[in-house]
């Protein structure tokens, strides 16, 4: 599958990139930034998978969140891909910021019209791996993953629907709890349907309470002054309660006086960073 590079800038020793690239499962241009760290010249590596949150592009993570210092120590390569399918022109596909174009939520729509193109679970666990393992220094047995909001969500349903494939898992105020907030349900009802059933297999409360396979360590960072967190849209307690019945290992870090932005992930980016190279180094 042909790559086309958009951007390179020279960064911490490595290189920053942007490429563009037809989807298969999206049917439609993506983009998608990869950090390769100075290690990628001369050796495979581990890489860690980023999605971002609600309106974002690839360019949010790359530019904002301050990673590349140390996924360039760590000899770690980032993927960070778009939120959605672009210019699909489905009908009210722009009509609304958490629905639709930057706001794909990385399920796979089963809903007309969506469902030929609104396939982001499909293009992060299958297509986007296959890519980058083919045409980039990238040890196929290492990768981990990692968002923030609606992108913490995608992470922890990634880890959790496929155990053993990622070894480990963090996330940055995440959408916990989706099928009891109102961000997922107008998700949810809008690629899924009405049915429930279909809404569980991409909520992470629902999947942690089920979970079977190797241990998965989870690194939580969630700011306290976050209005989402007060709005009730992110929900961890119902997570954190999910994942101690299951016996399942998470750190939950409480910061005080953290909003919801970017300035949030930069301050503590670099933990996560740390989280990832434990095990993906190990």
């Amino acid at each position: 599958m042909a790559l086309t590079q958009v951007s390179s800038n020279k960064c911490c020793g490595g290189f920053q990139k942007v490429f563009e690239h037809n989807s298969s499962e999206l049917k439609c241009r993506m983009k998608f930034g990869i950090y390769l760290p100075p290690k990628a010249e001369s050796s495979k590596c581990p890489v860690l998978y980023w999605l971002s949150g609600l309106t974002c592009t690839e360019q949010n993570f790359i530019t904002k969140a301050g990673s590349q210092q140390a996924a360039s120590e760590h000899g770690l390569i980032i993927v960070a891909p778009d939120t959605s399918p672009r210019g699909c022109n489905i009908e009210g596909e722009d009509e609304s910021w958490d629905f639709g174009t930057g706001a794909g939520f990385y399920v796979n729509a089963t809903n007309e019209p969506w469902k030929t193109n609104y396939r982001m679970y499909a293009y992060v666990t299958e297509e986007l791996p296959r890519l980058i393992n083919a045409h980039f220094p990238a040890d196929p047995e290492k990768m981990s993953i990692s968002g923030h909001s609606m992108g913490g969500h995608g992470a922890l349903i990634c880890a959790l629907k496929n155990p053993g494939k990622y070894k480990a898992v963090s996330a940055f105020a995440p959408i916990c709890n989706p099928m009891q907030c109102a961000w997922g349900q107008k998700a949810f009802s809008g690629y899924l349907g009405s049915e429930k059933t279909a809404w569980e297999a991409y909520d992470a409360t629902v999947l942690a309470g089920s979970y079977s396979g190797p241990q998965l360590d989870i690194l939580i960072d969630q700011g306290r002054d976050d209005q989402f967190l007060s709005a009730g849209q992110l929900l961890p307690d119902n997570l954190i309660a999910a994942c101690t019945e299951k016996k399942i290992p998470v750190v939950f870090r409480l910061q005080q006086g953290y909003d919801h932005s970017y300035f949030f992930i930069y301050s503590f980016i670099n933990d996560h960073i740390k989280h990832h190279s434990k095990y993906l180094n190990a």
